[in-house]
């Protein structure tokens, strides 16, 4: 995983909050929020969220629960500590990150996918696992390989004389390994001046037996629902995105 080397979240970071500020992430966050609260087996106060990002989730987050957010990106980090002040933040590696407490859930909502193999993927669930007390909930949302295909998706945000497009292409290379490549084009124009990035992510696909022979396998009693619909307003043509949630109880 060399998440911590790409363009998107190093040197172009800042484009984030512009592309999707935390605004944008209420609703989907207070979905996870109230999944957390429904599956807990006692009452959540705090929260560890892996691959935090910018902190996008992190801006509701905070409003149900005091939140420790862990991620590789420090440009992420920089982001999302100016934008929530209440937060904790933590440079860490979510498959081996050790804070030396647990908590009463554990969300990763946006960043399972850069776990390209079943050990990158079995390491972070045991990783929350350990994290979290007795009762806790483990809340990820995934792509299911049965499910998923090819897409192309365009995201658009300005900001002062700051205008951003990102175009990203989805593409399976190979149906039998547990990865898909995400290319990403990066139009961004100031002042009529037109600067272009690319750049290429390789990212994990799993089938639901793999999710589910793990999760039981660390200890968790697993629930799953699906979201069919949190990236229609960004997919070009008629492609579809569904994702699946795991609400797993320790």
């Amino acid at each position: 995983m060399k998440k911590h080397k790409w363009q998107a979240y190093n040197e172009l970071a800042w484009t984030d909050p512009i592309i999707a500020p935390p605004e944008e992430y209420v609703e989907e966050t207070e979905i996870f929020s109230r999944v957390i609260k429904e599956h807990s087996k006692s009452k959540t106060k705090t929260l560890l969220h892996f691959g935090c990002g910018a902190g996008g989730n992190d801006y509701t987050f905070k409003k149900h629960f005091k939140v420790t957010g862990v991620d590789l990106s420090p440009g992420m980090l920089e982001i999302a500590r100016n934008c929530n002040l209440e937060v904790t933040y933590v440079h860490g590696d979510m498959r081996t990150v050790k804070l030396g407490e647990c908590f009463d859930a554990v969300a990763i909502p946006d960043s399972i996918g850069y776990m390209t193999t079943v050990e990158d993927l079995k390491s972070t669930i045991i990783t929350a696992y350990n994290h979290l007390k007795p009762g806790g909930v483990l809340l990820i949302v995934a792509n299911i390989k049965e499910e998923f295909t090819e897409n192309n998706f365009v995201y658009t945000g300005s900001k002062g004389d700051i205008e951003i497009t990102i175009f990203e292409n989805n593409y399976i290379p190979n149906p039998a390994l547990t990865t898909y490549e995400a290319t990403l084009i990066y139009l961004i124009r100031q002042k009529s001046k037109l600067r272009i990035h690319t750049e290429r992510h390789t990212l994990g696909i799993f089938n639901l037996k793999t999710w589910l022979d793990l999760l039981k396998e660390a200890g968790f009693e697993v629930k799953q629902m699906k979201m069919e619909h949190l990236y229609d307003r960004f997919i070009m043509g008629k492609g579809k995105y569904p994702l699946m949630v795991f609400a797993c109880v320790r």
